[in-house]
């Protein structure tokens, strides 16, 4: 019979030789990261990595080891990888200014989805605090390109419901515009039906929103049935439209602010699904700056379509300690069933952690971006 004690003591002899073995590794890593960088060279090289992994692999003698040795050797090289990169100079690559705060005044320009009464204005004058020359948009697109081709100063766009969750879109433009998220803004929703004076329920058989409010307010449209659902762009612009279409059959779902702003009627308040209903809205920039008291840093990536890439990319965080708050997936245009990655991670541009962490990953990926750091909304 096996001796179960000394099966223990043979294992832990082997796991301390192990040790020994792994610190001899890791001191043999730093000497060749000296080397890369005193040449210049990069730390990761993929090509090499999987020609040791295959020549690892011929040297076990069954179909479960071979899995197993790679999948051991792929995370001591990855431990390696993270300790080389401490080495270098993270300083650089960022590209990110601080500044003390986000200065405005009248002379401001900011450029914001919807209309008048809108939320985004609703979010934008109380972000900015101040007299800001609000300038309105129809697009989503049209805010980034308005930002990009310096037409404004700022730019503010929702990016997050706490009931239907994300924009996607919004995620799609990050990726695709050379702007960068430098504030964050939570109001609390409170959707109402607005109609023309003089009108009431009975008279109603279309309703116009943004599809967002007609999502949050779904359970309450679903006990009319013969009122049919349209997509009217933002939430001001339908009630805009209400007012001048002058036809007493159609509603409006909009805040209280867009409904009082073109002298709509209230027929039925709070329709909203949730009473907990805020928007968490973003203002960006073509400037890479960031506050002083940034405590969010938002990236997206793009990693080689091959097992394991994603949990090597999200090690890097735990590697470093850093905590990570979102992360979504969308799908890269042009390219079938591949993805771009969007994470938000805790943390300030001018963190040794951060710089690591973000230095591994872009050195890594096919590609990365840095999307922007700000402090983080109260949800309200």
């Amino acid at each position: 019979m096996i001796d179960l004690q000394e099966s223990r003591k043979k294992i832990d002899e082997v796991d301390r030789k192990l040790v020994e073995l792994f610190e001899y590794r890791m001191q043999i890593a730093i000497d060749v990261a000296e080397y890369k960088r005193s040449v210049g060279k990069p730390i990761y090289d993929p090509a090499r990595e999987e020609e040791k992994l295959d020549a690892l692999r011929q040297i076990t003698q069954n179909e479960f080891n071979k899995k197993a040795v790679s999948d051991l050797f792929s995370q001591i090289m990855s431990m390696s990888r993270r300790l080389q990169y401490m080495m270098f100079d993270n300083d650089q690559g960022l590209g990110f200014v601080r500044i003390d705060g986000i200065a405005s005044d009248k002379d401001t320009k900011v450029v914001f989805f919807g209309e008048k009464g809108s939320y985004t204005e609703q979010a934008m004058l109380e972000y900015f605090n101040a007299p800001v020359h609000g300038i309105p948009k129809e697009t989503f697109a049209g805010v980034m390109q308005a930002i990009k081709d310096q037409e404004a100063d700022y730019g503010v766009l929702p990016i997050e419901n706490s009931v239907t969750g994300t924009l996607s879109d919004i995620f799609d433009l990050l990726a695709e515009y050379d702007n960068y998220i430098i504030g964050e803004h939570v109001i609390k929703i409170e959707h109402n039906l607005w109609g023309l004076p003089g009108s009431t329920m009975s008279d109603i058989t279309k309703v116009y929103s943004h599809r967002q409010g007609l999502l949050q307010c779904s359970q309450f449209l679903k006990q009319l049935t013969d009122m049919k659902q349209i997509d009217g762009g933002s939430t001001a612009g339908s009630a805009r439209r209400i007012l001048e279409d002058q036809d007493i059959t159609q509603a409006a779902i909009a805040s209280k602010r867009a409904g009082e702003y073109y002298g709509l009627q209230l027929l039925k308040s709070s329709i909203h699904n949730e009473d907990h209903n805020s928007t968490k809205f973003i203002i960006i920039s073509n400037k890479r700056i960031y506050a002083s008291d940034a405590k969010r840093i938002s990236i997206c990536f793009v990693l080689p379509h091959k097992s394991g890439s994603l949990y090597h990319t999200l090690s890097h965080f735990i590697y470093n300690n850093i905590n990570m708050t979102r992360i979504e997936s969308r799908p890269i245009t042009g390219k079938a069933f591949e993805y771009r990655f969007f994470v938000d991670i805790e943390g300030n541009l001018d963190m040794p952690s951060i710089k690591n962490a973000l230095h591994c990953i872009s050195e890594e990926a096919i590609e990365m971006k840095i999307l922007g750091s700000f402090a983080p909304a109260i949800a309200k």
